[in-house]
């Protein structure tokens, strides 16, 4: 008696693709034998061993117009089975209809939702004029370095000809669907704090732990006063400010011995709205701050800005926006407080809208318990139809003609 939307979208969910060993031959093979089946054409690009992207295609009756890209990412993050009511690779249904699985919400409801929204226009004899693209890429919830970053750079991205791009959003507690029209630059940051050495029983002076000291106060005052900023003001949000938590923190060799050398290591998100450079120069100057040897080293610094057009006069935010206002769904526009893989999309200057059809529903990203309602799954399948009708008939640009 289930939706077979939903038998495919629970069958979806065992294949076990949680880091750090994902199963990624058993997705591509599952995604490849759904395509098929819908009559898509496959094609598989290795950007590097052992990472592959697939890419079905629903060819339009126009190949030279700009066409429309699905993007979803295969990986799911690592679980804590013991915080988890059911187990988290079972994709067990609920009597309410919930169904439980990591993955549920980020993201292969919508690897499977884009799928089954072809399958209804298919079925219903629809086609049109825009090619429609879809990528399922590795490695998102690792950054996407082995992943997206490396397929946009290839030719094989570059012949989809991309126009306009939907990829991953959140879930939304409220009635209000969330709407993602752009992403905080991330911004892994480790500070080195060198100092004197000695005995643990001494007075030593310019030590590494009190420049680590001044170097974390600098940036918690920082982190209070965007925390203080965000709650006072109603009109953001948490993609409007930017975000730092220090997240490691390594020295010393034995209780009774002063190090020579600390570090901390922070996570910072910082939105579209801020000068990068003058971010930059704010982190040397706490570290200057701190004393000699203080030194700091990026792992991550992203510094793409661009966002995507929200403008009714945007003909691809037109089509958008104009299906949900026929279906009555309310918009909350926001940027990203975390990162996906649209940055990399609109790095190479494609405009690209997170949107994960799923309101009502708890942000269970990445937490014990994620799951989705069968109900909200299969309302998200409708929403897609619609936006795929609309997006691939897009009349042909001044570009394009």
């Amino acid at each position: 008696s289930e939706n077979p939307s939903v038998t495919l979208f629970r069958e979806y969910l065992r294949i076990d693709t949680v880091h750090p060993k994902p199963d990624y031959d058993a997705a591509v093979r599952f995604l490849e034998r759904v395509g098929t089946d819908l009559g898509l054409a496959c094609q598989k690009v290795e950007v590097c061993q052992g990472r592959v992207v697939l890419i079905l295609t629903w060819q339009g009756t126009n190949p030279h117009l700009r066409s429309i890209l699905l993007n979803s990412h295969t990986d799911v993050v690592p679980v804590f089975e013991e915080h988890w009511t059911y187990p988290p690779f079972e994709a067990v249904k609920d009597s309410q209809g919930n169904i439980y699985a990591r993955g549920a919400q980020d993201m292969k409801c919508v690897s499977i939702q884009y799928l089954e929204a072809i399958r209804r226009l298919k079925t219903e004899g629809k086609s049109f004029a825009r090619t429609i693209h879809l990528t399922f890429v590795p490695d998102e919830e690792v950054g996407g370095h082995k992943g997206m970053e490396m397929f946009v750079q290839r030719p094989e991205f570059k012949a989809l000809n991309v126009g306009f791009a939907m990829d991953e959003g959140l879930a939304s507690p409220s009635d209000t669907f969330s709407v993602f029209y752009g992403e905080r630059s991330p911004w892994w940051i480790k500070v080195k704090c060198m100092g004197s050495p000695g005995h643990g029983s001494r007075f030593i002076t310019n030590t590494a732990a009190e420049k680590m000291h001044k170097v974390i106060n600098s940036f918690l005052a920082f982190r209070e006063s965007e925390k203080q900023r965000l709650k006072s003001d109603s009109s953001l949000t948490l993609g409007d400010v930017t975000s730092l938590n220090m997240t490691m923190l390594e020295g010393g060799v034995s209780f009774n011995v002063v190090p020579s050398e600390m570090a901390a290591s922070f996570d910072i998100r910082i939105p579209p709205t801020v000068d990068l450079k003058a971010f930059e120069e704010q982190v040397a100057t706490w570290c200057r701050g701190a004393g000699d040897g203080v030194t700091y080293e990026f792992h991550q610094k992203c510094m793409d800005q661009h966002i995507t057009s929200t403008e009714e006069s945007d003909p691809w935010w037109k089509a958008f926006s104009g299906v949900c206002r026929d279906m009555k769904l309310q918009l909350k526009l926001e940027i990203f407080p975390a990162a996906t893989d649209s940055r990399y999309i609109r790095a190479v200057r494609h405009p690209a809208i997170g949107f994960s059809p799923m309101n009502r529903t708890p942000v269970l990203l990445h937490d014990h318990n994620e799951f989705l309602n069968e109900q909200v799954f299969l309302r998200g399948i409708e929403i897609y139809a619609c936006l795929l009708t609309a997006l691939a008939s897009v009349p042909p640009l001044p570009t394009e003609r």
